[in-house]
């Protein structure tokens, strides 16, 4: 599954870091594509995107989507 998320507090190279650990945390065979720019992030995983969007909020990046 291909989840696309809005990351308004990925602001830097180890947000997106942070980020990919917490996803790949989930789901250790998941792929994370970050756009730092515009605050967004693609995730190709088998957890659910409810599983993801909770763990990420609650690491400090709430999905704005």
């Amino acid at each position: 599954m291909t989840i696309e998320l809005t990351l308004p507090d990925m602001t830097c190279g180890h947000c997106v870091k942070t980020v990919t650990q917490v996803v790949q945390q989930l789901d250790p065979a998941a792929r994370v594509q970050a756009d730092l720019p515009h605050h967004k992030v693609t995730v190709e995983t088998s957890a659910s995107a409810d599983s993801v969007k909770a763990a990420l909020a609650e690491e400090g990046y709430p999905a704005s989507n």
